[in-house]
């Protein structure tokens, strides 16, 4: 049953916000892919103590977080941990119906994890947890950004025999625009009306970059294919299919071009759009105080080796990256984390939505309506 603080807002915002709030996270959890729910359980080493026990619901694969909840589990083998992976519509509907079921939720989908922790559904963390972490990475010591994924443009080798492979938004605008007629059908990017992951980046994009519109009407222009999953961007590139993909998912890239050497990863050296995954107590968590352990561990030197060293996720800790996540995070630098702050909230906002999509819709039919520019 939930208690007094949530019961009215739930009652008045979330009767406004749910239905728009369902439909963008089952966009977003197409974004790289999502598999249906998986769990790991690894059972305390005393089973006789119920209260030390861990619950943790995250929209995070299970190769990228089994070495993240195993290193922990060796760290503190008295907590009997259970984790679930799934989707970000299942995460999201699951921890409103059931606060209290829950003790850790993390997800990529920053607008939806800032709108739960900004309606009351975090826990603030010890005062000392967060003492070296970037003021970036971190909301009101509620929300904790414990990620740097960027995002990243992904070809085909093919691709070198029409052109040399871009290497930033500039070179890429210039390669659809004279190769409009060896590219068509052959590059693939997110759909932002069907992808919650595209429009975020659509939205940071056209925030980023004076040619944006420019750049969709190419894209229109070669007939770029609209993907709703970087999962099946990087199936089509393997196959040869596509020959380029733009603003791919890169923790998901890197270990698919790992294992496929006709690809290449190529992170833009203008601006490149950095994700983070996001992580809160419940407010309402059963067990606060493993859970407050487990975010000390998600954030420490040692938790943040183990997403440098065995997943692909990239780490934070300035420790532990030979150049740190805050100076890569600099006005100096082409790695552009979105900003952890309400105006996260915008992606919500149906009458925005609306109108960039509107922009963008309309950039890309012209692109497509336009003569192709003679080689």
């Amino acid at each position: 049953m939930c208690n007094a603080k949530f019961c009215q807002r739930r009652g008045i915002r979330h009767r406004v916000l749910g239905r728009l709030l369902a439909l963008w996270v089952l966009a977003w959890s197409h974004a790289a892919g999502a598999d249906e729910a998986q769990t790991l359980h690894l059972p305390a080493a005393d089973p006789m103590s119920p209260s030390r026990s861990l619950a943790i619901h995250a929209a995070l694969d299970m190769p990228q977080a089994t070495p993240l909840i195993k290193a922990f589990h060796r760290h503190y083998p008295q907590i009997d941990v259970r984790y679930r992976n799934m989707s970000t519509l299942e995460l999201y509907q699951g921890f409103l119906r059931d606060p209290q079921g829950v003790d850790v939720v993390i997800s990529s989908a920053m607008p939806w994890q800032f709108s739960l922790a900004n309606d009351g559904h975090a826990r603030a963390l010890a005062p000392k947890t967060l003492d070296h972490w970037p003021e970036w990475a971190q909301w009101r010591r509620e929300l904790v950004a414990f990620t740097f994924e960027p995002v990243v443009m992904v070809y085909h080798r093919k691709l070198t025999d029409v052109a040399k492979p871009p290497t930033n938004h500039a070179r890429l605008l210039s390669l659809l625009q004279e190769h409009q007629d060896r590219l068509r059908g052959r590059v693939a990017t997110y759909d932002p009306a069907e992808s919650g992951a595209g429009y975020s980046y659509a939205m940071e994009d056209a925030r980023l970059s004076p040619r944006y519109r420019e750049l969709v009407a190419a894209l229109g222009g070669v007939k770029a294919n609209l993907e709703t999953t970087t999962s099946r961007m990087l199936e089509g590139l393997a196959s040869g299919r596509y020959w380029l993909g733009y603003n791919l998912l890169g923790s998901y890239a890197r270990a698919f071009v790992d294992r496929h050497p006709q690809l290449e990863y190529v992170i833009p050296d203008d601006y490149a759009l950095v994700v983070q995954r996001l992580a809160f107590i419940a407010d309402e968590a059963p067990h606060p105080q493993a859970a407050e352990r487990f975010m000390r561990f998600l954030v420490s030197r040692r938790g943040q080796q183990v997403i440098d060293r065995d997943t692909t996720l990239g780490a934070v800790h300035p420790a532990v990256v030979d150049r740190s996540a805050q100076q890569r995070a600099s006005s100096h630098s082409a790695l552009r984390p979105m900003e952890l702050d309400p105006q996260l909230l915008a992606a919500l906002d149906r009458l925005k939505r609306r109108a960039l999509l509107s922009r963008w819709q309309r950039a890309f039919q012209q692109g497509k309506a336009s003569p192709a520019i003679a080689e």
